[in-house]
């Protein structure tokens, strides 16, 4: 839902990540209290696996977040060309566990970890994208849609979330926990390891169904290996 530039922050000489809010989101009320509540989230987890937060505004009407710049691909992009070396996936899942360790003792549950939220970079790995992020006991139901594609789908319509990546629990609506990040965090690992994705589907459906219903044993991931 942001959209982020490359830009130079002119008082102190440096280079920053600017993410804005797009124009056809700025009249809305409720995504405009989520890009806040990113903002805020971020601000309070300091952590050096999480992106760092530099200020927060808006200027004309379009509201911002000023973070840190990070040089790298993301997890997404590295995985695309195929499986990561052991070390590497033990090494980021290390990091990425620990950066989620860190939010939950602040009672905060990212809700959409995946790839594509993962930056590499030489100092190891960054957590970015808090913007759907929750506490426990938050609700996990939002009225916006959005329609499925081939692509991993951050599905605003029932659910909230990456649908790849979601837990049972809230695909059913369920009271969601720290366990939630783990499930993903362990489609996570097993896309680093395999170069697949722990529950491929072609449709929103299939992709549930695959969540549901397939059991991924040690033999599964030994074949990938």
């Amino acid at each position: 839902m942001g959209q982020v530039y490359r830009a130079l922050d002119t008082r102190l000489d440096r280079t920053v990540a600017l993410k804005i809010l797009p124009a056809e989101y700025r009249a809305d009320p409720a995504l405009k209290q989520r890009f806040d509540r990113e903002a805020r989230t971020i601000a309070a987890l300091n952590h050096p696996h999480i992106c760092v937060l530099h200020d927060i505004g808006e200027q004309n009407g379009i509201a911002f977040i000023v973070m840190e710049y990070l040089e790298g691909e993301t997890l997404a992009s590295r995985v695309s060309r195929g499986p990561l070396p052991t070390e590497e996936v033990f090494g980021y899942s290390i990091q990425i566990a620990d950066a989620l360790d860190r939010a939950h003792r602040h009672g905060v549950i990212h809700r959409d970890l995946k790839p594509a939220n993962v930056m590499l970079t030489r100092s190891g790995t960054k957590l970015l994208d808090f913007g759907l992020a929750r506490a426990p006991a938050d609700h996990l139901f939002s009225n916006e849609t959005h329609p499925p594609g081939s692509t991993p789908i951050t599905a605003q319509g029932a659910l909230v979330g990456t649908l790849q990546y979601m837990s049972p629990e809230q695909l059913e609506g369920r009271p969601i926990d720290a366990r939630t990040d783990l499930f993903a965090l362990g489609a996570v690992i097993y896309e680093m390891a395999t170069g697949e994705r722990a529950f491929p589907g072609d449709s929103q459906a299939s992709i549930i169904a695959s969540i549901l219903n397939r059991k991924i044993g040690r033999a599964s991931c030994r074949e990938r290996v």
